[in-house]
């Protein structure tokens, strides 16, 4: 066989699964033979198997067992049978015998052959070609959206610069998580890293490349290699893959747009990197047979060993990506054993000829890379649409190929029958053990041993000689005596119960009829207060007439049999223990541990059939660890995590890629080594020279970004200095002529943050004349200065600001140690207060204390006056080396941000309160996001943030219920509302909730998608549909980076007084955070 002769085979088989994948997807039927069936009856057209598919469903349910295809006709035939039915008219689309659906799904694939015969490009080309458009157009619109938050993806490129030697992360340029996943899985197959980062394109190509594919395919590669150098050796914390999704977006035409399947992507992306290493392979190989690392890397073959009606046939095959079904499989290998088995196989080993048809398939070379798809969605032909299969498979860490491979065919079929023989025998125990622990005839099914213990207990119990019915009064309370029938002092109601003793009256009275007092003690049944029921009502309903004869032997019997089924019950349960184990260890000698493939990668889908979230687990075996790769983040992980995500049955995501490694193969996952030196190359030492080069300017670039960002902040820092000096000597000639007008450093009303004007007093607000807030704060000082004059016998202004000062410090430090309820803080009463919990510097302190005592507005007395001159004067003296103003200013500013952290909290809780969820949402989340900055300093720097955490996780939800209802009603503008709300304020909050990473968020975003994801199987209009599916990968998105927001709200001006009235109020009406809460 000729060199083109291989090559089309190996791309006519590719084909051939190509076109029994698209007829499975859309058919939904699953029955391979049925497809390879369907497939040569239409001498390989779709369309024509489509018809034949459904007329078959129609007419016949079960599959006729003779009927099966053989899988290894001549690949090039198939090949080449799809463009020879160009213009034969294969199905009748104006027929009435045909419904919509098969109308629309033949002229669907009518139209794919024909664009296939016309321009070579297949519909999964054309299906990644309307999910890159989708990307690059997505990508672009963000770029012209307004970046107003400060604290994702932070203009500040020191929070994009990467630490040491971590991974980098992958930007999401739009619906492109399925990128992501897949490069960073391929980037961390180190030989496959070492492929791409030293390919050169052919020489003969270079000049004027051939044909479209080489067209496509170089600049992909090239494109490539720049987004793995980067990768390698970037300087930056995550890398834009935009260049090389805009490759992949040209080499197809189309305009629609959907979320991509990683499967297929995969597939396609091997497709052309073979077909680019194919080329370099031809010409480095001159007169030999060309090696394609490509296909050494990731290609395998298997044998199909089947019969067809009585005849057997033997063939290779090659395979890429290994389809497995999961629906109806609990673990991988299940999943394998009936993807290798296939129809009824006991003639494919018997000297007779039955009619029996079916086939095994046995890898005769398995590839170093071994790949599983893990079919996970299904078409529902009812509905007319894909749907996703929830349910939880379990795949192992290591792998052992053994049982599958050709060499051990023999041994393999001799124990899976043996396996078949102890699952027989397993499901007969099984049955058995279920008519003990379910007995009965009836609806309700109890286990025997139970069900004769219970006969005993009522056998034991004490005899009764009524009815249960006659002794009832009907009169009587509900405690079932009288005072008749019982004595107060029989009855079991504690003596602290009863109602205190009426005065006695005459000896008579105790005869005669009860009286309301003494109806009163009637005992009463207290299920609260007592342990047991009253004596007089039976423990359990008892026979009435037994003898002691009677009793013994029936207690022997019942002793009896409760304990011949028990041991029963044990034999049962230990026989199935022992062959479940029988059947897990049947693997286990060494002779089938001999081909041990680890789990290299995990890609994860998160949604549904039409929208998700895609990310993957990798492992790193050099920090023997796995790793999430999330886009841009990229975070250590653990196995117990990857389960979670990875296994199904729990949320909504679950495996959907499983990557495994040649463990015997080493070079796949090591470093290379340097020749010369023996050291192992990392960085930049990895790359080859142009490389490199490449590497080199983008890390320049990134240097010169933060160089200019630490200048722009320096220029800033010098202009606030320059600012505060110019104020500072405007403000003290004015201050001399009038004191109304002169600067309140001390005053605690916050300015608004829509003020523009920038702060001209080095402390944190000025105030041009006195308020509520300067009269209170006056007032304190006042005090502080009349007990110092009262306590002093010298009256100097110096020795009295001192011990003022001294007042005001200890009555500041008796509240900042004060255990205060939740509804006061002291923090917004005084800076100093705030100052002593975080323990600022002495020299802060004092400074602070002088300066509210050098306040001009309290010279109304001479006493005070003079008091004010001595402490505006020590202000003078102060030396710039005595009090750092630079951190001053420092500590008066994070005062300030407290303060409008709380201003936004409270008017975020006060909207909350009002349900006004909509208002209060931009509040909550700019005060958590304002609040965890502060608490990176210190503990007592800002507030409580699992309350804040709370109410913000809160308010989304109740707008997510909103929307959602909304949608519901399906009125348009009750579903553009809704669905406005969504886009608008919930979808770009969800970053934040993932970004934290705690349970409680997380548990609060996966309530919002099951909501949204639950409308997926329900009948809605045709415009909602398209409106949900438009909206859903926008809600599934788990990127972290925030792509707009809104601008912080404008803050109302409260004084102190105001602000700490509105804290107390709405704090003790909202109380602290539910123990039971999200």
């Amino acid at each position: 066989m000729t060199v083109e002769q291989n090559v089309l085979q190996q791309h006519s088989q590719k084909h051939q699964q190509t076109l029994l994948n698209q007829l499975r997807e859309v058919t939904g039927t699953t029955d391979i033979q049925l497809l390879q069936q369907a497939l040569q009856v239409s001498n390989g057209d779709l369309a024509e198997a489509v018809a034949f598919l459904t007329e078959k469903n129609a007419k016949v349910p079960q599959q006729d067992e003779t009927t099966y295809y053989q899988t290894s006709q001549v690949a090039s035939d198939r090949y080449i049978s799809v463009g020879s039915q160009a213009d034969t008219n294969v199905i009748d689309l104006t027929g009435d015998d045909k419904d919509d659906l098969q109308r629309a799904i033949a002229l669907s694939l009518e139209e794919s052959n024909r664009a296939f015969r016309e321009t070579g490009i297949t519909d999964e080309e054309q299906a990644i070609s309307r999910v890159l458009e989708a990307s690059i157009a997505e990508n672009k619109a963000s770029l012209k959206r307004t970046h107003t938050e400060v604290w994702s993806d932070s203009p500040n490129p020191h929070d994009r610069k990467r630490k040491d030697n971590c991974p980098v992360g992958l930007k999401n340029v739009g619906n492109t998580c399925w990128f992501s996943a897949v490069i960073q899985s391929l980037f961390n197959l180190l030989e496959f890293q070492r492929l791409v980062l030293n390919y050169s394109p052919p020489a003969r190509v270079l000049d004027l490349p051939r044909n479209q594919k080489e067209h496509r395919n170089l600049p992909f590669m090239q494109e490539l290699r720049n987004l793995f150098s980067l990768m390698v050796g970037s300087k930056r914390k995550y890398v834009d893959p935009s260049r090389a999704v805009e490759i992949l977006k040209d080499a197809f035409k189309s305009s629609e747009s959907q979320q991509q399947d990683v499967s297929e992507f995969t597939h396609k992306l091997l497709d052309w990197l073979e077909d680019a290493f194919q080329m370099k392979a031809e010409e480095d190989s001159v007169g030999e047979k060309p090696k394609n690392p490509m296909v050494e890397l990731f290609y395998g073959r298997f044998l199909a060993v089947g019969v067809l009606e009585g005849k057997k046939f033997e063939n290779t095959e090659m395979f890429g990506q290994y389809p497995l079904q999961v629906n109806g499989f609990k673990d991988l290998h299940e999943c394998l054993e009936a993807a290798m088995v296939e129809g009824e196989i006991e003639s494919l080993h018997s000297a007779e000829n039955s009619a029996r048809s079916g086939q095994e398939h046995w890898f005769t070379e398995l590839p170093p890379v071994l790949t599983f798809e893990l079919s996970r969605f299904e078409f529902n032909q009812a509905l007319g649409r894909p749907e996703k299969i929830h349910n939880k498979l379990e795949f192992p860490s290591m792998l052992y190929m053994d049982r599958y491979m050709d060499r051990n065919r023999e041994i393999t079929r001799i124990k899976r029958e043996e396996i078949r023989r102890l699952k027989e025998h397993l499901m007969l125990l099984q049955q058995r053990l279920e008519r003990y622990l379910s007995y009965g005839s009836g609806p309700k099914r109890f286990p025997l041993a139970d069900v004769l213990q219970y006969a005993m207990e009522f056998a034991s119990s004490k005899p009764v000689c009524t009815s249960p019915v006659e002794d009832i009064d009907t009169s009587a309370p509900p405690g079932g005596t009288t005072g008749q029938q019982l004595p107060p002092q029989s009855s079991s109601v504690e003596p602290d119960s009863l109602p205190p003793p009426e005065s006695s009256g005459p000896a008579s009275a105790s005869t005669a009829a009860p009286t309301a007092a003494q109806q009163q003690r009637v005992p009463v049944h207290k299920p609260f207060t007592q342990s047991r029921l009253p004596p007089d009502l039976p423990m359990h309903p008892a026979p009435r007439h037994i003898t002691e004869e009677e009793l013994r032997v029936l207690e022997g019997c019942l002793h009896r049999w409760r304990s011949e089924v028990e041991n029963d019950t044990r034999d049962l349960q230990g026989s199935i223990t022992r062959i479940h184990r029988t059947i897990e260890l049947m693997y286990s000698d060494k002779s089938m541990m001999q081909v041990p493939y680890r789990l290299h990668a995990v890609l994860v889908h998160e949604g549904q059939a039409n929208a998700g979230h895609y990310w993957a687990y990798i492992y790193d075996p050099h920090q023997r660890c796995w790793m999430k790769y999330n886009d841009i983040s990229v975070t250590k992980s653990s196995w117990e995590e990857l389960v979670r995500d990875s296994f199904g049955g729990y949320r909504n995501a679950s495996a959907y890629c499983l990557m495994y490694i040649n463990d015997k193969k080493p070079f796949l996952i090591e470093e290379e080594f340097d020749k010369e030196t023996g050291q192992i190359l990392s960085g930049m030492d990895k790359l080859p020279p142009d490389l490199k080069q490449y590497v080199k300017e983008d890390n320049e670039q990134f240097d010169k970004e933060m160089e200019e960002w630490d200048a722009m902040q320096a220029r800033k820092a010098q202009q606030e200095k320059l600012a505060l000096a110019a104020a500072a000597a405007t403000v003290a000639p004015s201050s001399t002529s009038t004191s109304s007008s002169s600067p309140q450093p001390m005053s605690m009303e916050s300015s608004p943050p829509d003020n523009t004007v920038p702060q001209q007093d080095p402390e944190y607000l000025e105030q041009p004349s006195p308020s509520n807030d300067l009269k209170h704060l006056q007032e304190d000082t006042e005090r502080a200065i009349s007990r110092a004059a009262a306590e002093q016998e010298e009256r100097s202004p110096e020795v009295l600001l001192n011990a003022a000062i001294k007042l005001e410090y200890a009555r500041l430090l008796r509240f900042a140690q004060e255990d205060s309820p939740p509804e006061t803080d002291y923090r917004l009463h005084h800076v100093i207060v705030y100052f002593i919990q975080n323990e600022a510097p002495k020299k802060i302190l004092e400074r602070t204390l002088l300066t509210q005592f050098a306040d001009r507005n309290l010279a109304f007395d001479e006493r005070c006056k003079s008091i004010m001159q001595v402490a505006r004067a020590k202000l003078d003296l102060i030396k710039p080396d005595e009090v750092n103003m630079d951190e001053y200013e420092i500590w008066h500013q994070d005062y300030r941000n407290f303060r409008q952290t709380t201003v936004l909290m409270v008017t975020g809780l006060e909207l909350f309160q009002k349900t006004n969820y909509v208002e209060a949402l931009m509040y909550l989340i700019y005060s958590y996001q304002y609040n965890r900055e502060l608490l990176v300093k210190g503990l007592y720097r800002g507030h409580d943030e699992e309350f804040l955490g709370y109410y913000r996780r809160e308010c989304l939800l109740k707008l997510n219920e909103q929307a959602a209802a909304m949608f519901e009603t399906g009125e348009e503008p009750e579903v553009t509302t809704g669905l406005g709300i969504m886009n608008e304020l919930v979808v770009p909050c969800i970053p934040l909730l993932l970004a934290q990473e705690t349970e409680k968020d997380l548990l609060a975003v996966e309530d919002m998608r099951n909501r949204w994801c639950s409308y997926l199987g329900q009948e809605m209009e045709a415009n909602l549909q398209e409106k949900l599916t438009d909206f859903l990968p926008k809600l599934l998105d788990c990127s972290t980076e925030i792509k707009s927001f809104h601008d912080p709200p404008k803050l109302p001006s409260y004084s102190t007084l105001e602000l700490c009235e509105r804290f107390g109020r709405i704090m003790a009406a909202l109380g602290r955070v539910p123990s039971e809460g999200r």
